[in-house]
Parts: C-alpha cells; structure tokens; sequence
C-alpha cells in the first residue's frame, strides 16, 4: 500500500425525486380527491473521519462518488423514498478544500467527526400538496430539486505533538525506532526515509506523545531539490520540532553548521509560521566521537549557530541521552496543552502533495 497524502474528487449528491399527479378512484366514491404524493429528497455525501485509515489511496484511483436519487412520488398518498446518503472514510487530519478556489471546507480532527460535503436535493411536490378550498382537483406538481455537486481537493496532515527535522542521515529514523515501536526503514544511505512515519512514545502511565517523522530536508528543497517541499505539511501540526544534527558526519569536509543553517533557510522558504515553530537542536550520533571531544564538539557548533534554545546531545543507535530527552519533550508538550491549545491549521499555508510507501502508527 502506498502513502498518498493528496487526492482530488468528485463528488455529487442525489437529486429529488419529482412530485405525482394521481386522483383517488374507488367503487362509490366518484370524488376521491387529490392523492399524489411528494417525492423523495436526494442522498447526501458525508465526509467521516475514520482513526484507522491512514493514508487518501482510495480516492486517488475511486474518484467519482454519487448519491442516489429520490424516488418520485406516487398515488394513494405515497411519499417517495429518500436516497441513500453515503459516507466517505478518511483519515483523521484530512483537509477538505474545494479545488478550484482552494479554500478549506472541513477539517477532520477527531475519531467518527462527520461533515456534510454536497446535500441532496429536496423531493417536488404531488398534487396532494397543491389541494385547498377553492383547488379541489390540483393537476400542478413539481419536479425534484437537484442535488449538489462539487470538485473537491483532499489534503492529509498527520497529527503528532513533535517533528523530526533535518538533513538526510542524520539519523531521524533511528531515533524514532529507538524511542517508540515505529519501525521505519534504517539504512546508510541518503533518502532512506520517502513518507512520514508516526511513533507513539510512552512516558509513563497515560502519558504519551506522537512524534512524526519526514524525509529530509537538504538545501535547495524549495527549487525542488532532493524529495523538496512536499511532506513538510506534516509538521505544521506540531507543537515542537527536533532539529536532529549529525555531529559526526562521514565527509569531514560537510560542515554540520551549515547544513543546519541550511534547514533553517529552507523552513523559511516553505513557510515562516512553521519556521517560527518552538525548536530545540539535538546532536546524534556522539558515539563517534571521542568522549573527551563531545563537549567542546557540540558547545562549538551551538556557539557558531547563536542557538539560544534548548539543545540536547544524544546517540539514537547507542541509546544514549534519550530518556532526559523524551522526559523534556513530555513537559514542554504538557506545558504547553495547558497554556493554549494548538492554533487552528485550516488557514496554513498548503504544501505540495506526494507519494511513497505507506506508514503505520506504531504503539510503544
């Protein structure tokens, strides 16, 4: 299964089924009346957030979803039946936009949300409708009204508490596999990572957070280079971001400031907002560093880069320095739930679609 975080549909409503003129004609009643009745409403299209899908696959090849049509009315007072409505299960963190102005329709943030895309049209009336004092045999009805119809555009941001930032091999991977069971791709080298995968981390009893983590990121993604832009929209959610650091990379002439700096540049690039996100800087893989050089190595770098936030020093493979890690993304997360809750994304700025291998959600 692949990972498909975009899809454009078409979706229509059913319409209304038309009015029936009929006339009661029984053995002893010579003026029965009017007995048409109306006809039924159209099906309507729902959007419903489902926990247990994680990816858009079924509407990039399923495309045209309809509702059925109102049934019309008939003699002796007979009502037609409504239209089936429909329910099109997706992803919780789907944006629903419409696809020619762009703008969000809906956004699905919780297990079993429903949303109404397109209303079916109301069913006409029969001439049962139309009867009255001085209109004693009506022959008026009218058709049903249509249902509606709309192109719309689906987006999937996945929701996590942290994002994992930073060059390829930096060892995003490695640390997401060691601190949750999420049990992504790990390989050396670049690109190993093409979607994002999520890793529930458990802190203690009820006490956990969701950590996303994307390709990397490399400079010039905004032009396109390397996997570019088109899975940072998964980290517009977040609460927090891990800037993760090579401290000891393979090339002695790749300078670990720069490519930070790099990644900084990039975030800019793609969208300031997600730039000003709170940050803090964590060094990997110091197991290959002599022991003696760790400090000044990585007080050298954070000195270069005028870092003022917080910054962590850690070996994923090693698992050294993880749990003050993941016990101070914890807090922080907690703090900040309790100060405001997270800003609502339907306004963000909308990345760049993608493909790749599909992502589980794995639970620590």
């Amino acid at each position: 299964m692949k990972f498909v975080d975009e899809a454009v549909i078409d979706v229509a409503a059913g319409h209304g089924g038309a009015g029936c003129v009929s006339f009661r004609r029984e053995k002893f009643i010579p003026f029965g009346g009017p007995n048409g009745g109306d006809g039924g409403r159209g099906g309507s299209v729902w959007a419903v957030a489902d926990r247990n899908i994680n990816t858009l696959i079924d509407y990039r090849y399923a495309r045209r979803h309809e509702a059925r049509n109102g049934e019309a009315g008939r003699g002796s007072d007979q009502f037609g039946a409504a239209g089936l409505d429909i329910e099109l299960r997706m992803p919780v963190g789907t944006i629903v936009r419409d696809a020619e102005g762009g703008e969000p329709l809906v956004e699905l943030l919780e297990h079993a949300q429903r949303a109404l895309l397109v209303k079916g049209g109301d069913g006409g009336f029969g001439n049962l409708h139309f009867k009255s004092s001085t209109n004693r045999s009506p022959r008026q009805k009218t058709p049903g009204w249509p249902g509606e119809a709309k192109k719309l555009k689906l987006e999937l941001r996945v929701l996590a508490d942290v994002g994992l930032l930073g060059m390829p091999n930096a060892g995003k991977s490695t640390l997401i596999a060691a601190i949750s069971n999420a049990r992504p791709k790990i390989a050396d080298y670049p690109f190993t990572t093409l979607h994002p995968n999520l890793g529930v981390v458990r802190v203690g009893p009820e006490q956990s957070f969701v950590v996303a983590d994307i390709p990397g990121l490399i400079e010039g993604a905004s032009e396109g280079a390397g996997l570019g832009h088109q899975f940072l929209r998964h980290l517009q959610r977040t609460r927090l971001l891990l800037h993760i650091v090579d401290a000891a990379p393979f090339d002695e002439g790749v300078d670990p400031v720069q490519q930070a700096r790099a990644i900084v540049a990039e975030l800019k690039k793609y969208d300031p907002g997600l730039a000003a996100k709170p940050r803090w800087l964590v060094f990997n893989k110091l197991d290959m560093v002599p022991p003696e050089e760790r400090e000044s190595r990585v007080k050298d770098y954070v000195r270069r880069l005028r870092f003022k936030g917080p910054v962590f020093s850690i070996s994923a493979l090693a698992r050294e320095g993880l749990q003050p890690l993941v016990e101070a993304i914890y807090r922080d997360i907690a703090k900040q739930a309790r100060e405001a809750p997270l800003p609502d994304p339907r306004f963000d700025r909308a990345g760049e679609g993608a493909t790749g291998a599909q992502g589980d959600v794995a639970h620590a």
